[in-house]
């Protein structure tokens, strides 16, 4: 089973949105997902009221009790693909990585997301995050 997380800056918006999408197109089928954030702005937080509504608006569950987390070294061994929401996600996550664990660091779409905490455009947030979980899974050998 491929091991996935996703991150972004807090892990209330995009990295959770890109969670449950994932979640909810591999059906439980081959992958293991999570998300998590690179700093601790938000730790412990719930998912953003924003992504919630959108999860909601087209029928994707959620864990309503999930909450912010910090990526852990630990995490950079147990995942096999750490999946950075934006260039600025991919940039902290190399300076985490210190080197170790570069290989498995890579940018979720070219250009990455935009965050919507700033931008408050949460759908085409959800538009970006759709978009790039099919093409994930297009890339890591599986079709919807």
């Amino acid at each position: 089973m491929k091991k996935i997380v996703f991150v972004c800056l807090g892990n209330i918006c995009r990295s959770p949105m890109a969670e449950f999408v994932m979640k909810e197109l591999d059906k439980g089928e081959s992958l293991h997902i999570e998300s998590r954030a690179t700093s601790s702005w938000e730790h412990g937080n719930p998912v953003h009221q924003g992504t919630q509504k959108i999860l909601r608006k087209y029928a994707i569950s959620f864990d309503s009790s999930k909450g912010s987390q910090q990526i852990s070294r630990a995490d950079f061994e147990f995942f096999d693909l750490v999946v950075g929401m934006d260039e600025s996600n991919v940039e902290d996550l190399l300076q985490i990585s210190a080197g170790r664990y570069d290989d498995k660091i890579k940018l979720f779409r070219p250009g990455g997301v935009p965050d919507p905490w700033y931008t408050g455009d949460f759908e085409t947030t959800w538009q970006d995050i759709t978009a790039g979980c099919n093409a994930l899974l297009e890339l890591i050998g599986r079709t919807r």
